[in-house]
């Protein structure tokens, strides 16, 4: 029996749709460059609706205004940079973005953002960071919805440590 405690790390991700076309990033991993939805890991003192909004924004030099939830992903990998078994806990959302903002750069490791159909994106999965990726996509085309007020958040996720009751 082991004694550690199974964490999944925490994720949000974007499916973002323009004319059939899907917004993806392009960026640097130690396997190569890899392409996937915006996203990142949920920072503390966040909802997954605000951090998706941050790592789109950071990813992608655009703001995105979330229109529902797609679904929650579980997924399992091995970090190849720290060669560790990861288990990822994805929260995925729809929604709309504006146009890059100018002079804005993109997240370190982020080589470029592409548009590209759900066709292009199935032609070339050894290139996706995570088996998520598509996955989100294909919900998305088949129509899953769920209102954002899906996911709570208590208020003392924004409270400092010092303040929250045990």
């Amino acid at each position: 029996m082991t004694t550690e405690r199974w964490t999944p790390h925490v994720t949000v991700a974007a499916v973002i749709e323009d004319n059939g076309r899907f917004l993806v990033v392009e960026e640097a991993t130690a396997a190569g460059l890899m392409l996937n939805n915006p996203a990142g890991h949920l920072e503390a003192g966040e909802t997954p609706e605000q951090g998706t909004m941050r790592e789109v924004l950071e990813e992608t030099a655009r703001v995105f205004t979330p229109t529902h939830l797609i679904g929650a992903y579980l997924a399992r990998s091995i970090d190849a940079e720290r060669c560790v078994d990861v288990t990822y806990l994805r929260f995925a959302f729809g929604g709309r973005v504006s146009d890059p903002l100018p002079g804005r750069p993109l997240d370190t490791g982020i080589v470029r953002t592409l548009w590209l159909t759900t066709d292009e994106l199935r032609a070339c999965r050894e290139r996706h960071r995570s088996p998520l990726l598509l996955r989100c996509i294909e919900d998305h085309l088949a129509g899953r919805c769920l209102p954002l007020d899906a996911i709570q958040a208590d208020a003392s996720v924004f409270q400092t440590a010092g303040t929250i009751r045990p």
